[in-house]
């Protein structure tokens, strides 16, 4: 693992984002560990949080133009991302979107940079892949083309069928998917950390229960 993605899982323990327990998913399984994106929510955990983006983009190398982050918890990620990378030598554009079209003003679904090129999609995690859809259906009708997705962490956990939300994206799209962190980083911290190993044998269970296969 590389250090950064370690350094991720620590950070989101400090910050109380990912907690070990049981906690019930949308899908009815307890699961024993729960990552909750929207606690990074103080200027100094969105900094941080960004720096971390800005690296996976950096390390994945893929080529793009600009970032989208849809309403809502993609908008401050999408713009302190495009901070973080301006602070590594990049300068790129980003834009997000409303809920609701404004009727007045400039008018339109989007904000900020006008949608063009290859577009990289930043968000907290992938669930269903509403969210995914929905902006890629938007970038799409604005003449634009999806070229990634970023998320926070890969759960890389079965849904309905024997992919994960994540590989359907990339099957369904033809897109690839970047996490900072995934559910085997996850496990390779907890084996590192003394002081939370006891959760290592609840989350490796869970794992291999409803764990995808790696590629």
């Amino acid at each position: 693992m590389s250090n950064f993605r370690q350094d991720f899982i620590r950070f989101a323990v400090r910050q109380q984002v990912l907690r070990f327990g049981e906690f019930q998913t949308k899908a009815g399984r307890m699961s024993p560990y729960f990552f909750n994106a929207g606690l990074f929510n103080d200027g100094s955990a969105l900094r941080n949080l960004s720096q971390f983006y800005a690296q996976a983009i950096l390390a994945a190398d893929l080529p793009f133009d600009m970032l989208f982050g849809p309403a809502y918890k993609g908008i401050p990620l999408a713009a302190g991302t495009a901070i973080a990378l301006d602070e590594q030598g990049r300068n790129i554009p980003y834009c997000y979107n409303r809920k609701e079209a404004k009727d007045h003003g400039e008018g339109g679904t989007t904000v900020g940079a006008k949608l063009q090129g290859r577009v990289l999609i930043i968000d907290d995690v992938i669930s269903a892949g509403t969210s995914v859809r929905e902006s890629i259906e938007l970038i799409r009708a604005a003449g634009a083309a999806p070229c990634g997705v970023v998320i926070a962490l890969d759960r890389m956990e079965r849904g309905q069928g024997e992919l994960s939300a994540v590989q359907e994206v990339q099957r369904n799209y033809g897109i690839p998917v970047v996490s900072i962190a995934t559910l085997d980083d996850l496990l390779g911290y907890l084996q590192g950390e003394a002081e939370m190993v006891q959760n290592l044998a609840a989350v490796q269970s869970y794992r291999d229960r409803y764990g995808v296969k790696n590629d």
